[in-house]
C-alpha cells in the first residue's frame, strides 16, 4: 500500500509514521503538511533521522488521490472535515485521528466543538472505529472517524457492564487524568512546564468535547443510557490515560462474576488485557503500546462497580488504534505492526 499522513508534524502524526516505517504491508508513506512543505521531517523530530520519504509535501487532494490508496488525517479539528470528503469521492480511503466525523449529529459537533464540520452525507458514511466493538463495519469502511484518546479508554471499560445491562444507566461517572502530550504539540501556558510540573489540574468541567462522543456510542449499546459525568485532568507526564469508572450496579454482584464477563467480553481481542482479581493497571505499564488494560472491583458496601481502563493517548488512543483499523479494512492480521510491547520503566 501506498500511504499518506496529514499532519505529521503533530504527536499523533509522529507516531503513525514509527508504527507505518515497520508495517509489512506498507510500502511507502508520504507526509503532507499545511505549514512545512519542503522541510525534512527530521527538522521537526530529529529523533526520526533520515527515513524515506520523510521530506513534507503540500497538501494537494489530486496528487493524493492519484498516488495513495490510505490517507491519515492526523490534524486538529476542522481540517479533515474540509479535505476529506473530496478524497473519498474519489475512491481513497481515509481514516480520521481528529473528531470531525465521529458525532453524527452536526447540531451536537457545532455545540461541543464551535466549529462546523462536514456535511450529514459524509457523517453518516463514516464508520466509528472502536476496534474491538465496530470489527464488522469497519471491515467494509471507505471514511473511519478514529476515536478519540478518552473516548477509547472510557468506552473499552464500559461496554462490558452498558451492554449486559448491569448498571444503572443514571449512574456512570467517569474520572479521568491524562498525561501532557494530549494537549498536542503546540506551546501554552496550561502545558509550560512550570504550571504543569508538580501540579494536577483539573480542565473542561462539564464541557469536555468527547462527552458526546461517548455518550453516543453508549447509547447505541444501551438506549437508556443517560448523560455521563465526565471529569478530564491534566498531570504532570507526557504519555498515558487512566479512566477511573463508577457505576451503581442494579443488583448484587461479585469480583468473580465481573472478571469472567471482562475476559469473556474480550477473549478475542488482541490488544484489551484484563488483570486478575484485585489487580489494577497503572499507565507505566501500557507506555508506547497499543494496549488497553483493565482492572475492575465490586464494592459490596456501595454496591458500585469500578473499573480502570489505561492506554497511552498517542497509541491505543490515536495512532495506534487507527493502524489497528487499517489492518481490519484491508484484511490483514489485525496486530500487523503493532507487536511492539510497552516500554518499561
Amino acid at each position: 500500500m501506498n500511504i499518506a499522513v496529514i499532519g505529521a508534524t503533530g504527536y499523533g502524526g509522529v507516531e503513525l509514521v514509527r508504527f507505518l516505517q515497520h508495517h509489512p504491508h506498507v510500502r511507502s508513506c508520504s507526509l503532507y503538511s499545511s505549514s512545512q512543505d519542503g522541510i525534512d521531517l527530521s527538522e521537526s523530530f530529529p529523533h526520526v533521522g533520515e527515513i524515506e520519504g520523510a521530506i513534507l509535501r503540500k497538501i494537494d487532494v489530486e496528487q493524493m488521490a492519484n498516488e495513495h490508496e490510505i490517507v491519515f488525517f492526523a490534524t486538529p479539528p476542522g481540517v479533515s472535515s474540509s479535505l476529506a470528503p473530496a478524497l473519498v469521492d474519489k475512491g481513497v480511503k481515509v481514516i480520521d485521528l481528529s473528531g470531525d466525523f465521529r458525532l453524527k449529529d452536526r447540531s451536537v459537533y457545532e455545540t461541543w466543538y464551535k466549529r462546523q464540520t462536514a456535511s450529514d452525507h459524509y457523517l453518516q458514511q463514516a464508520v466509528y472505529g472502536l476496534t474491538e466493538w465496530n470489527k464488522e463495519k469497519i471491515e467494509n469502511a471507505q471514511l473511519l472517524s478514529n476515536p478519540g484518546c478518552y473516548p477509547t479508554a472510557t468506552l473499552l471499560g464500559l461496554a462490558p457492564l452498558v451492554k449486559e445491562g448491569l448498571i444503572e444507566e443514571d449512574s456512570i461517572i467517569v474520572d479521568a487524568k491524562s498525561g501532557v502530550s494530549g494537549a498536542g504539540r503546540k506551546a501554552s501556558l496550561n502545558t509550560h512546564f512550570s504550571e504543569i510540573n508538580e501540579n494536577v489540574k483539573i480542565y473542561k468541567v462539564n464541557s469536555h468535547q468527547h462527552i458526546p462522543e461517548i455518550e453516543q456510542m453508549l447509547k447505541t449499546w444501551n438506549e437508556r443510557i443517560q448523560s455521563i459525568t465526565f471529569s478530564t485532568h491534566l498531570i504532570p507526564m507526557t504519555r498515558g490515560i487512566m479512566a477511573t469508572i463508577y457505576a451503581k450496579a442494579k443488583k448484587e454482584l461479585t469480583i468473580e462474576t465481573l472478571h469472567d464477563l471482562y475476559k469473556t467480553s474480550y477473549k478475542d481481542s488482541r490488544f484489551v488485557r484484563i488483570r486478575k482479581p484485585g489487580q489494577f493497571p497503572a499507565t507505566k505499564e501500557v507506555y508506547g503500546s497499543n494496549y488497553c488494560d483493565i482492572g475492575v472491583a465490586y464494592d459490596e458496601r456501595t454496591g458500585r462497580v469500578t473499573v480502570v481502563s489505561v492506554i497511552d493517548n498517542l497509541v491505543k488512543g490515536a495512532a495506534g488504534q487507527a493502524i489497528q483499523n487499517l489492518n481490519v479494512m484491508m484484511g490483514w492480521e489485525e496486530e500487523s505492526g503493532l507487536t511492539l510491547g510497552p516500554i518499561y520503566p
